[in-house]
């Protein structure tokens, strides 16, 4: 017991020490390690990187075992598996390596700043999709197009087929055109890509709606209520274009604002989120600077 207690006072000790030695440049060096390890499991997850790097774990696991019951032949074919690793890897992830690698290319030295293209991405698909919208809804082609944000929408996608395509005005109207057997469902939009079709979506349930309201646009309200996606419907009755956000629907809208009223959800507003959370971490980490800020708040506040 008073080994136990030892070590853990031991250990508390060096917490404490660490602490109360921690610089600014620390904090940041933790931010980016923490920054890489969490886009590198998201890398895993929405690639087939994911079930590759099981198999590598799996053998990985497999070497240990050999090594600890002394299996000779098994330790020296995975130690020469292992030891043309990274070739292998080069060879397996090279699609995924070629699209990191390419955004980090993306990198502005001039001004350093990223180039966004995810942003440049989403505008491009939303002003396809809406342009597409504008021919449905003169030939009066049901659609349902889901915009996949923060939540993942991977069992959704699994109710579909992936096609994971480029987006265009033709792309779309093919695939809601009335004979497609990907019609009857939902579009899923992930990373400016049309990844899935023929999903299904989770029905409100919402029984205050409107009875003018069909089932393409109540799944879409209820797409919304399980999740912070943003659904555009066309309707097959009257050509209608809505939009669906939060577990609302407003309706009536036309190609022009259409797109302005994607663009808000899907850009707009994440930035906005994205600098609320800085600013909170930045009061967090750094207590006089929200002091600074609120002294700001309080000076231009005293001008008006």
């Amino acid at each position: 017991m008073g080994a136990i207690i030892s070590f853990l006072s031991t250990v508390w000790n060096q917490i404490v020490y660490a602490l109360s030695n921690i610089r600014v440049f620390d904090v940041i060096d933790i931010l980016v390690i923490a920054y890489l390890i969490y886009k590198a499991i998201q890398f895993l997850r929405e690639t087939r990187a994911g079930q590759l790097a099981k198999g590598i774990i799996v053998l990985v696991a497999l070497y240990l075992v050999a090594k600890w019951f002394e299996l000779a032949v098994l330790r020296w074919v995975l130690a020469v598996v292992f030891n043309s690793a990274i070739v292998v890897a080069a060879v397996i992830f090279q699609p995924e390596l070629r699209r990191m690698l390419e955004r980090i290319g993306q990198i502005n030295v001039g001004s350093g700043q990223v180039l966004d293209s995810e942003e440049e991405r989403t505008k491009t698909a939303v002003d396809s999709i809406c342009k597409a919208a504008g021919n449905m809804k003169e030939s009066k082609t049901g659609a349902l197009i889901v915009f996949e944000r923060k939540t993942q929408l991977g069992e959704i996608i699994n109710t579909g087929t992936v096609i994971d395509a480029k987006p265009s005005m033709s792309m779309v109207c093919n695939v809601f055109y009335p004979k497609s057997p990907l019609h009857d469902g939902a579009v899923i939009v992930r990373d400016g890509r049309l990844y899935a079709a023929g999903c299904i979506l989770p029905l409100t349930q919402n029984n205050n709606l409107s009875h003018h309201l069909g089932t393409r646009h109540r799944a879409a309200i209820g797409m919304t209520e399980n999740s912070d996606a943003v659904v555009l419907v066309v309707s097959e009755e009257t050509g209608n274009i809505s939009i669906a956000y939060d577990g609302k629907i407003t309706r009536n809208y036309t190609v022009a604002t259409a797109y302005s009223e994607l663009i808000d959800k899907l850009i707009i507003t994440d930035e906005k989120e994205k600098e609320s959370r800085i600013v909170a971490v930045l009061h967090k980490v750094f207590p006089w600077f929200a002091t600074q800020n609120k002294n700001k708040s309080e000076g231009n506040g005293d001008e008006n």
